[in-house]
């Protein structure tokens, strides 16, 4: 054989293997759902950035995902109302308007009323057993279960433990003082107030003091101390009320459109759920570090701290009582929910009285 008959020879063995290899190689199931390299998600916040713990966690939280996957997942916070209003972030991310939002459970009780379950429960669990009920106690499957029909995948990724009971413009010394109080009041609690004869209403962060000052409420709650001081309730409002019986523990979630996050690979997901778990931790700590501080300011602006006596917060607990079994009988899945954290709470109770101290 000549050296031009031989390399020509080899030539064609080299288009015969490269045309071999490229009929063998792997073929995408479906083309259409290939996700370029870096995930570019827009996140709508119902908490500004710039409030501790609320906002702040979602702010970490994106920077943190950009440490973790290298890069890979991009996600750009906006303020509250800058994309879409605080409170209707649920169908902007059912629809796939939006990638992301940072929220809690109970603000779509409208729309899901089994959700508020997964925000706060009146006269509910510590964070430690409610996180416990959440991972290995099946109320994870029913979160999932329940967001997926609305084509949400929700991922915990907060928890602050616990909340005070709210600011009220005067002192309430017995539970007949309820009756006819407006106050702004979050989730599940607030039905057990309007069983007292108070009228409620849910606003978003940015609207509650404007409305206190005017008198539209009289009364309101939202967070832990370290977090309403930056509202300036204690400006027209001095009394302050303890404990947060309406949310002894509070969730906080990342909400992602359920197409979005079908199109993740699995170390995308993992990375969220990571970064998620240790924002649970960060929160919890952070959460319990910075309320004595607060708390110390607050009584040096003149607030006059209290403690709600054992008859009130018998009487409330009734009412939260008679509140579960309605919701209950309207709602199938709050039924379901609130039934798997009950048996979960009563088949721990003997090892709670037991390893821990009163």
């Amino acid at each position: 054989m000549t050296l031009s008959a031989f390399k020509t020879t080899l030539l064609s063995a080299a288009i015969a293997l490269g045309l071999t290899a490229c009929s063998e190689a792997p073929k995408t199931k479906n083309p259409e759902v290939v996700r370029e390299a870096t995930v570019q998600w827009k996140l709508s916040s119902a908490y500004n950035s710039t409030l501790p713990q609320l906002g702040t966690l979602a702010t970490r939280l994106a920077s943190e995902l950009e440490i973790v996957s290298g890069g890979d997942i991009a996600i750009t916070f906006y303020e509250p109302n800058a994309l879409v209003p605080a409170l209707e972030a649920f169908e902007a991310i059912s629809k796939g308007a939006l990638e992301a939002a940072w929220s809690t459970p109970g603000y779509w009780a409208g729309k899901v009323p089994a959700l508020q379950l997964y925000s706060a429960v009146p006269f509910g669990m510590k964070s430690d057993q409610y996180l416990a009920w959440f991972y290995f106690g099946g109320g994870k499957e029913l979160f999932d279960e329940i967001y997926h029909r609305y084509n949400i995948h929700s991922v915990m990724c907060g928890m602050i433990a616990p909340e005070a009971s709210g600011w009220f413009k005067k002192e309430i010394t017995s539970i007949d003082d309820f009756n006819g109080l407006k106050i702004r009041f979050f989730g599940l609690g607030g039905k057990v107030l309007e069983k007292m004869g108070a009228s409620t209403q849910l606003l978003a962060g940015g609207d509650i003091f404007p409305a206190l000052e005017l008198g539209a409420i009289d009364a309101t709650e939202f967070a832990q101390p370290a977090i309403d001081i930056n509202l300036g309730f204690y400006q027209v409002a001095k009394h302050y009320y303890f404990p947060g019986w309406h949310q002894q523990s509070t969730f906080f979630d990342l909400m992602i459109n359920l197409d979005e996050w079908n199109l993740l690979n699995d170390t995308q997901k993992a990375q969220i759920e990571a970064t998620c778990g240790d924002s649970i931790r960060y929160s919890i700590a952070e959460g319990d570090a910075m309320q004595a501080d607060a708390i110390t300011s607050l009584k040096e602006k003149g607030v006059q701290i209290h403690k709600w006596s054992p008859e009130i917060l018998d009487a409330l607990l009734a009412a939260w009582k008679e509140v579960a079994q309605e919701q209950s009988a309207k709602n199938a899945d709050f039924k379901r929910v609130h039934d798997s954290f009950v048996a979960f709470r009563e088949k721990n109770a003997e090892w709670r009285d037991l390893g821990y101290l009163k």
